[in-house]
């Protein structure tokens, strides 16, 4: 593929579309190629110009890399947006829309450096013409892609080592040791535990003790059995003989009757806080200050806003050309 280098100095714009009618305008530029593939979008952008208001001045140089066959097949535009920067959101001033192929068909004057100088009028958001955009710029010769370096971020070939070429034969290095695992037996046995006297196997553990004349381990102990009974007692053993229990007390069960009336404690004299001393109120501070910086913040920020909603009110023209 055959390419082209575009080099771009964006010198100056005069008597653009005012937006700002407070405060001057920081205008910059945003310059891209458009129309191409997804390789040719390529966009750069100018610095801010904070002092020429409507008539801002940047001389600010830029370089593009052109497909060749789309520039000849006339698809690709060269778009100048000027926007004003702004503390509540930047606002666009107007734009310009260049074919490129007829920059590369001009035949103007050159300057000095050989770079070919052009105006071309700038275009509100609205579509009229208000302003003057002027820039210079050269075009390269055609490079195939191989030899003009990697386009659009495209790999560039690597060179044999060396300078030298591909057939001569290439130094190799001796095989190192090999990382492999060694192969059974070339390592020892592991030394075995000691086993038991007379024998290759680990003594059994010690059983445990069993019942005499018997090759089972006693029961546990029975619990004691009531006299007379194959059963055990219940908690708290059993009635007395007869099979009844003793009477209730006198009065039956439960909490005792309550005292007779006048028992209890004599009231207490004196509960409460005593009485406290009377509280100085604090003298109050003076918010008159605090009162002046939040209005005038507040009237700055509202100057701001008014100037804006002016601004993009005028945008409208009012219905009439300027």
């Amino acid at each position: 593929m055959e390419y082209r280098t575009l080099e771009i100095t964006l010198q100056y714009a005069r008597d653009l579309n005012k937006v700002n009618f407070i405060t001057k305008m920081d205008v910059y530029a945003v310059v891209s190629i458009s129309g191409g593939d997804k390789k040719s979008k390529q966009k750069t952008k100018t610095p801010v110009d904070h002092d020429g208001d409507d008539n801002p001045t940047w001389n600010f140089p830029m370089k593009f890399t052109v497909d060749e066959a789309a520039l000849q097949m006339n698809r690709l535009t060269l778009d100048f947006k000027l926007i004003c920067e702004r503390t509540l959101g930047d606002k666009d001033v107007g734009e310009v829309n260049v074919p490129i192929k007829e920059l590369l068909d001009s035949t103007g004057k050159r300057g000095a450096d050989g770079k070919q100088f052009v105006s071309y009028q700038v275009r509100k958001p609205s579509g009229k013409p208000k302003g003057q955009l002027t820039f210079s710029y050269q075009f390269s010769e055609k490079t195939v892609g191989a030899s003009a370096g990697p386009p659009y971020g495209s790999a560039m070939p690597l060179a044999p080592p060396s300078g030298k070429a591909d057939t001569e034969p290439v130094t190799a290095y001796p095989a190192g040791p090999s990382l492999a695992y060694p192969p059974p037996g070339a390592y020892p046995p592991p030394a075995p535990y000691p086993a038991a006297e007379g024998g290759s196997h680990y003594p059994p553990p010690a059983p445990y003790p069993k019942a005499e004349g018997s090759g089972h381990y006693p029961p546990p102990a029975p619990y004691t059995k009531a006299e007379g009974s194959g059963h055990y007692p219940p908690p708290g053993g059993y009635p007395p003989t007869g099979g009844a229990y003793p009477p209730p007390p006198p009065g039956g069960y439960g909490y005792p009757p309550p005292p007779p009336p006048g028992y209890g404690y004599p009231p207490q004299p004196g509960y409460g806080y005593p009485p406290q001393p009377p509280v100085q109120q604090p003298a109050k501070k003076n918010k008159f200050g605090m009162g002046l910086g939040a209005g005038l913040l507040g009237g700055a920020i509202g100057g701001l806003l008014v100037g804006d909603m002016i601004s993009d009110a005028a945008d409208f023209d009012g219905g009439f050309d300027f």
